[in-house]
């Protein structure tokens, strides 16, 4: 995806636009940001990192409000009743508004209706992990080699929830190689990462940080990184499209949206600010560190961004026949 390319501009274009009286005079009061994990989730940290830079440009607080359940549809409709008046948002993910749209026969919100699109946020890599001790492969062409001299089946692979991009990463490899790993769906990424280190899985699909630390002890092996360039974190995976799977080059992403009806005038200055906030040398320094990448858009450029990732996990959904249900 060409998210980088998204960027640029964004910024430079914001602060240099003259804003209405409305959004001069906003914030005047605390912003709730409302958020689909519960505390302690790696989105809900950095976003209160962020709070801390918007508190110190805007000199109002960002709240952050944990609503989790329901596949993030408890904070979506929280927010999708709010007063439309820039004062109550959402964090949105992939899974949000370009997976479940494809997966839930039903939703209570419409994904490009119910929210207008204030900013991208934050954007992380997946891995291809692997038992070191169960997965006799050092290379993403040995691991499907190997794959294939086991019965159909017979390997596994994990995913942090049923129904989002780790799951379907699984899929989107498994047609492209010819292969038959089968999907065990775990309740976040921590259980997912020691169903690993415990071989009930022999690979996963998962957060390069959430990995890191059982490959530098060897007890994990990362065959294959989901962006575009290899990460400085781990300098000696290449990328899929490195090797041959460009189909694989998926980005874990992270937005704010408001209220359909917010004005436009009050989503500019929200963006301006969380912009500013997401540049900021702090956020850039911490973040990068884990693997980490403020994603710094306009409204535009974030509904683009979120349309064209929707098209491509429809085909997955749809190659999985994967149900919400399930």
């Amino acid at each position: 995806m060409q998210r980088r390319s998204l960027m640029l501009g964004a910024a430079g274009a914001l602060c240099a636009t003259a804003l209405p009286a409305l959004a001069q005079t906003f914030p005047d009061k605390p912003v709730r940001v409302v958020v689909p994990f519960a505390p302690g989730n790696t989105l809900d940290a950095s976003l209160r990192q962020v709070a801390e830079e918007f508190r110190k440009n805007t000199g109002q607080a960002l709240i952050v409000d944990n609503k989790p359940g329901g596949g993030g549809t408890i904070a979506a409709m929280t927010v999708a009743q709010a007063p439309a008046d820039g004062y109550t948002l959402l964090l949105t993910n992939t899974s949000m508004l370009a997976i479940n749209p494809h997966t839930f026969s039903k939703l209570p919100y419409d994904a490009e209706k119910t929210f207008k699109p204030v900013t991208g946020f934050l954007g992380a890599s997946l891995v291809l992990a692997v038992n070191a001790a169960k997965v006799q492969a050092n290379t993403l062409k040995d691991f499907i080699a190997w794959n294939k001299t086991n019965p159909p089946g017979g390997v596994s692979y994990a995913s942090f929830t049923a129904g989002n991009s780790s799951h379907f990463a699984g899929v989107i490899l498994n047609k492209r190689a010819g292969i038959e790993m089968v999907h065990v769906p775990y309740n976040g990424t921590p259980p997912a990462v020691q169903g690993l280190l415990a071989g009930d899985v022999q690979a996963a699909f998962l957060p390069l940080l959430a990995v890191k630390p059982h490959v530098e002890s060897g007890k994990v092996k990362v065959l294959a990184i989901s962006t575009p360039k290899r990460s400085p974190l781990l300098a000696d995976v290449p990328t899929f499209t490195e090797q041959g799977f460009p189909d694989l080059e998926i980005y874990i992403w992270s937005g704010i949206s408001a209220p359909a009806a917010t004005p436009d005038a009050v989503v500019s200055r929200l963006n301006a600010e969380f912009v500013k906030a997401l540049q900021s040398a702090d956020i850039q320094q911490k973040w990068r560190a884990i693997d980490f990448e403020p994603l710094p858009m306009t409204p535009k450029q974030y509904h683009d961004y979120v349309q064209a990732d929707s098209k491509r996990w429809a085909e997955a959904v749809k190659i999985s026949g994967f149900k919400a249900s399930e």
